[in-house]
């Protein structure tokens, strides 16, 4: 039978298998058969409507099954199918050099610092030139922006932009170089213009410490000859992508989510844009972010070093860049793939008949505004403070406090004597509780145990509520010798 890898965002919904065997002549077939064996995957892959969700690609060994005959696609035993959804032309021998060589040459210290790179044939006197001269813009310097401009200014790209509004916090250490503990609270564009001059006082940094929207994302990707985008969230990810094609501005792309990530350049005119590879985004809250599903410290190293190598070679005009291909690594099995990516010729903004030449709304377009209607809904399911909480415990009430983490996560912090059952198992659990039981639910922050309490009401339970903001609000609030995570 053919065999169905499936990703990590994917596999909690599986029993947590990494690769089914699924019964089918065709990949319609053996997606159904999936679904039926484990039919929670089946909101996460179809819409209301059957149809397969515009944000979930499945390749036939290496090819997009949209391009072969779509779910009509005929599968042997031997085939593979690769389920890659949003977590967000062939490619020729090489590119044309995006950025001119300067007048004025390297000087005596920079020949010594580059010293590695002149002795290259592909690189040479012309190519530090060439880097000299180039402008590139990274989009956030978090856990990707980091290596990524790290490795930029240390090769020597001349200019090196950076956007980012936000402050270090604590958590993100694990992962994101660019920063140390004593900047925490700090913005991050001021320890990464530090530690870029630090790395190398011949790049000139420059920092754009605002929000990119639709107002100013043109303005300011005009000025740069590559842009590399290390953000993590929807909006942004499909404005840069617009803005880049807009503009005919390569923006090498990069994700990640635990062990796993996706890398490629993405340029209109010359192969796909991020539109042909995921046409719409997921609905808000379905696709767990790495703040909700973590990440690997050192995969965004992984990645980040990739998309700097990318913008090397493109700004060089050297190699074969990662157009038409998506780069899919596996941090646990340490496994490399690569599937073709091609040009969606219906895509609305680098197709033949292109109906979008402008910027939109992107919080609208991915869902934001449901997004806020959602958490007043979760505002809307009874609950009650960990204030509230706490006194009612101090008084001796008998309440069942019901955690609906993962294990792991149960592993880091527990209210001692707490039931411990994950959500995606809580439907099959529900002859564990008693509706006579006064039941409080939490998980992590909230937003987990909200959907918990709404299917306990749904299943006549009427003695249930929801513990606002989670066991992360009782270490904040009540009781500081409990770790947060």
């Amino acid at each position: 039978m053919p065999t169905i890898l499936l990703p990590t965002p994917l596999r909690p919904y599986a029993d947590g298998q990494t690769a089914v065997a699924a019964a089918g002549e065709t990949v319609e077939e053996a997606l159904r058969d999936l679904v039926r064996r484990f039919p929670k995957l089946a909101r996460h892959l179809y819409d209301e409507g059957g149809r397969l969700r515009s944000f979930v690609n499945v390749y036939k060994n290496d090819e997009d099954v949209r391009h072969l005959e779509g779910g009509r696609t005929a599968l042997a035993a031997s085939d593979s199918l690769t389920i890659v959804p949003s977590i967000a032309g062939g490619a020729p021998g090489g590119s044309q050099a995006l950025a001119a060589p300067p007048q004025a040459g390297l000087s005596h210290e920079e020949i010594r610092r580059y010293s590695r790179h002149l002795i290259i044939p592909e690189v040479g006197l012309a190519g530090q030139k060439r880097l000299k001269a180039a402008k590139v813009l990274c989009v956030g310097a978090g856990g990707l922006g980091s290596p990524l401009a790290l490795y930029l200014a240390a090769a020597g790209v001349g200019t090196l932009g950076v956007v980012d509004f936000d402050v270090v916090d604590e958590s993100n250490l694990q992962r994101q170089i660019l920063h140390g503990t004593a900047d925490v609270g700090r913005p991050k564009l001021r320890s990464a213009a530090e530690r870029i001059r630090a790395v190398n006082p011949h790049v000139r940094f420059v920092p754009h410490e605002l929000r990119l929207d639709s107002a100013n994302a043109l303005d300011l990707l005009r000025g740069y000859d590559v842009v590399a985008d290390g953000t993590d969230n929807f909006p942004t990810r499909y404005l840069v992508n617009d803005a880049c094609a807009l503009l005919g501005k390569p923006n090498v792309w990069a994700s990640i989510f635990r062990f796993e990530g996706q890398a490629t350049v993405f340029w209109a005119g010359h192969g796909p844009c991020y539109r042909c590879l995921y046409p719409e985004p997921p609905p808000p809250g379905l696709v767990p972010s790495c703040a909700e599903g973590g990440v690997l410290g050192v995969l965004p190293g992984l990645l980040g070093v990739i998309q700097a190598s990318e913008t090397i070679k493109l700004l060089l005009g050297a190699g074969e860049p990662l157009l038409g291909r998506l780069l899919l690594v596996d941090a646990l099995s340490m496994r490399f793939r690569e599937l073709k990516l091609r040009r969606d010729p219906d895509c609305s903004l680098c197709g033949p008949n292109r109906t979008q030449t402008t910027l939109v709304d992107y919080a609208e377009f991915c869902g934001l505004p449901q997004a806020a209607a959602e958490e007043q809904r979760v505002q809307g399911v009874p609950s009650l403070s960990v204030e509230e909480l706490s006194s009612r415990l101090q008084t001796g009430e008998d309440l069942l406090l019901l955690d609906v983490r993962d294990p792991h996560e149960v592993e880091i912090c527990a209210f001692e004597g707490s039931l411990r059952i994950p959500l995606v198992a809580l439907s099959e659990n529900l002859h564990r509780l008693s509706t006579a039981e006064e039941i409080v639910v939490h998980c992590k922050v909230g937003g987990r145990s909200a959907k918990a309490v709404e299917l306990l009401l749904a299943s006549g339970f009427r003695k249930v509520r929801n513990l606002a903001g989670g066991i992360d609000a009782w270490a904040e609030r009540i009781d500081p010798a409990m770790p947060r995570y």
